[in-house]
């Protein structure tokens, strides 16, 4: 089976397509590459921007997935612009190439966070998905998009993930686990701007698994599926961490508790996928955190702005600004 991972060289694809060859899978990969290229020798590659892509291009995959786009609230909040562009059209206009061209199922890399604040309910696919940040409005988009392509002959499987987290070759630590690991590791201190908020946490192990089931899955099957290892509140992954930290390094961690309001709060329930996809999450965040200590030399350089995506996208939006500035000058002269 051919498969085309669109941002696969991203924090998820680097994990996950080794797994995808050691299954016997092809796999090529498109991608910009702004966080380098940390995938096997034998991963085909075209560097390409998704919306130069024609169906000559898909010919050929039997299934397509979008790992693309822009990953989290500040990069979104940065350039709502970009983040519609790339969140919301890019993934709509590659399902539909990939449908004229014959591929069989399309697989999307949505968010939870398209459920915006639910109080306490713990929420499933059918509940109400009413984020009012630029981030979770365009991840819906793209789903919706995508979605309404799915028919007999292409299937369309959207995962909404929790907060992913883990090592992965292509490291971050813009994530909830990943940064307070980081800080609890750089200043002894972990920061909890409210401890009773609520994330469904994503072991980066277990997104993995999740595309695997994905792939291997009936081809009659669409639709919308949670995937997480579990819900917790910010204060209780603090203390998981504190405690894995202090026990792994032999350290003291203090914790810094603010109750600062956020409007971003949800737990969501995984049944559908368990029931359907036969995805059993395997981790937790005490794993995510043996995880993080057993490959810490690996992403030791703390500060690597490569471990920041926003970091990553406003040098990258300054160049094109400035690229854009210097070709208008020329044009004036």
């Amino acid at each position: 089976m051919r498969l085309l991972v669109a941002g696969g060289a991203g924090y998820i694809g680097s994990v996950l397509i080794p797994k995808l060859l050691d299954r016997g899978y092809k796999v090529d990969v498109i991608d910009l590459f702004w966080f380098g290229n940390h995938l096997p020798r034998e991963v085909g590659i075209l560097n390409k921007d998704i919306f130069k892509l024609d169906e000559e291009d898909l010919s050929g995959y039997d299934q397509v997935f979008f790992l693309a786009g822009l990953s989290n609230d500040p990069m979104a909040e940065f350039s709502p612009s970009k983040n519609f562009i790339y969140n919301a059209a890019a993934p709509a206009y590659l399902a539909y190439i990939a449908k004229r061209a014959g591929v069989r199922r399309y697989i999307y890399a949505g968010s939870c966070s398209v459920y915006g604040y639910t109080v306490n309910e713990l929420y499933d696919e059918t509940s109400p998905a009413v984020s009012n940040y630029p981030y979770g409005i365009s991840k819906l988009q793209g789903e919706q998009a995508v979605l309404q392509m799915a028919e007999k002959q292409f299937s369309v499987i959207c995962f909404r993930q929790g907060t992913v987290c883990g090592y992965s070759p292509r490291m971050r630590l813009d994530l909830v686990v990943n940064t307070m690991f980081k800080t609890a590791l750089t200043t002894n201190t972990i920061t909890i701007h409210n401890p009773s908020i609520w994330r469904p946490i994503l072991s980066i192990q277990d997104a993995a698994s999740a595309y695997i089931r994905a792939v291997e899955a009936s081809e009659e099957i669409s639709g919308v599926f949670n995937i997480a290892s579990g819900n917790y509140t910010i204060g209780e992954i603090a203390d998981l961490v504190r405690a894995g930290v202090e026990e792994m390094f032999n350290v003291d961690i203090r914790l810094d508790i603010k109750h600062i309001k956020d409007l971003r709060n949800y737990k969501v329930n995984t049944e559908r996928a368990r029931n359907i996809l036969s995805f059993k999450p395997q981790h937790d965040v005490g794993s995510i955190i043996k995880e993080l200590g057993a490959n810490v030399k690996q992403f030791k350089d703390f500060d690597n702005p490569n471990y920041y995506n926003i970091e990553v996208f406003k040098k990258l939006t300054k160049q094109e600004e400035e690229a854009e500035q210097f070709y208008a000058a020329r044009i004036a002269v």
